[in-house]
């Protein structure tokens, strides 16, 4: 049956929702740390779920624009299943997208503070330069007096 179908989509779309849960909010404790060698292993992990993700969206595609009414199902209790089931992938979702907006702010607030560091640096850098380009005579206190 084609619902039979699109029961299983479903299904296969909320366990890689939950897989995805589980990565941002590991993701949420990489970034807190700063571990950026981890947080790019587990981006290349979501990477590969997100294109699972997006086939069974296009294999989702033609159930769409059916009238929801006018399928056949094998039980009301399996057309409710799977109801229930696409409510808790729009929560999930709704959950992961929260989750990303935390740690997309967490981390242009450690951008921004590695991009202050490096500006004092570079600014003690330019005194450095400006100092020492003035050579070695001007470095060193005259200490002889006319007297």
């Amino acid at each position: 049956m084609e619902t039979e179908l699109l029961a299983s989509l479903i299904d296969k779309k909320y366990a890689i929702l939950s897989s995805l849960r589980q990565l941002a909010r590991a993701q949420g404790k990489i970034v807190q740390d700063g571990d950026m060698t981890r947080l790019m292993k587990l981006l290349a992990t979501k990477q590969n779920l997100l294109t699972q993700l997006q086939h069974i969206e296009r294999q989702l595609d033609p159930f769409r624009s059916q009238d929801p009414d006018s399928r056949k199902w094998r039980s009301p209790e399996r057309r409710q299943q799977t109801r229930d089931m696409a409510t808790r992938c729009e929560s999930l979702l709704s959950e992961i997208m929260l989750v990303e907006k935390q740690c997309e702010g967490e981390l242009v607030v450690r951008r921004d503070a590695a991009a202050t560091r490096l500006q004092g640096i570079h600014s003690v850098t330019q005194a450095t330069d400006a100092y020492l380009s003035n050579g070695p005579a001007h470095s060193q206190l005259d200490l002889s007096s006319d007297t």
